[in-house]
């Protein structure tokens, strides 16, 4: 099992000494995530959250993943980054596999791109991306990000995108893990045709979730091959969840230590995340090893 250390929505200045601490600790990831843009209005919901609510939202400090990622690899030695997730369509593709390849090169082969697709017409909207039609141009971008971080000439024809060979240079030398998310059956059949799946969290069954991954996994072209499976659980808080977890097929634990969907900034000290990542690694992370 693997452990990645997850804030969001913090103090920027927190995130170096975080990822230091979190690699120093044990932590084999560390998680970025994702937003644009915040829509003046909206009566969209957040899946994610019991009620909905979005209000939390306000005033939220985001930074662009692949800036961060490249910034915290200069800070760290080990530790890999995980997007989670990327709202790959409201992106152009090519724009996007320059950014990942820089953050990959950059980080010396430790980025993990997670993709999805944004649950709110909000995003689409901003930047002039249609709302129709965002699942195929979700497959297209994939294809396309993919096809251009193996380096060489690329060139896609495709419904969405029609696109002229092509490479970029420089690419890492390992090729960079795509992960998908979503809990949908669509986001599901799109995770097993890559590298693996982060779960969102949530009030969904994640038991029933991986189990539909390892059904449709089975008609994979990718079957035999590594799949990533990234889960938010309570579980994940003790050993004995922890092997829990890894008993229904979880590669990886997201952790974190606050509840960061609450109105206002956070006033969480940065000693006080210290201290909580470096209680859970003595707890957790040395006793399932």
């Amino acid at each position: 099992m693997r452990f990645t250390y997850a804030e969001a929505m913090t103090d920027p200045s927190h995130y170096a000494p975080l990822a230091r601490a979190a690699e120093a600790a044990g932590f084999d990831g560390f998680l970025v995530p994702d937003s644009v843009a915040y829509p003046q209005h909206s009566d969209s919901r957040y899946p994610f959250t019991p009620d909905g609510s979005r209000e939390f939202l306000e005033d939220k400090p985001f930074l662009e993943p692949f800036t961060l990622i490249s910034a915290l690899a200069m800070a760290t030695e080990r530790i890999r980054f995980t997007i989670s997730v990327l709202k790959l369509p409201v992106r152009h593709p090519v724009h996007t596999a320059k950014l990942a390849s820089s953050a990959a090169v950059l980080s010396g082969g430790r980025l993990t791109l997670g993709v999805g697709v944004s649950p709110w017409p909000e995003d689409y909207e901003m930047t002039g991306t249609p709302w129709q039609g965002r699942g195929r141009r979700m497959d297209e971008c994939i294809d396309v990000v993919a096809g251009l971080l193996a380096g060489g000439y690329h060139e896609f024809h495709g419904h969405v995108f029609d696109l002229p060979s092509m490479k970029i240079c420089p690419v890492p030398d390992e090729r960079v893990p795509i992960l998908v998310g979503g809990h949908s059956t669509a986001a599901l059949r799109r995770a097993v045709r890559h590298d693996g799946w982060i779960h969102g969290g949530g009030t969904d069954d994640l038991g029933a979730l991986v189990a539909r991954l390892r059904e449709l996994r089975e008609d994979a072209p990718k079957a035999d091959e590594p799949f990533q499976i990234q889960v938010i659980s309570a579980d994940a808080y003790s050993v004995d969840g922890v092997r829990r977890l890894e008993d229904l097929g979880a590669t990886e634990v997201i952790v974190g230590f606050r509840w960061p969907y609450v109105t206002g900034p956070d006033t969480e000290p940065l000693q006080d995340k210290l201290d909580a990542l470096n209680r859970y690694a003595d707890s957790v992370i040395a006793a399932s090893r």
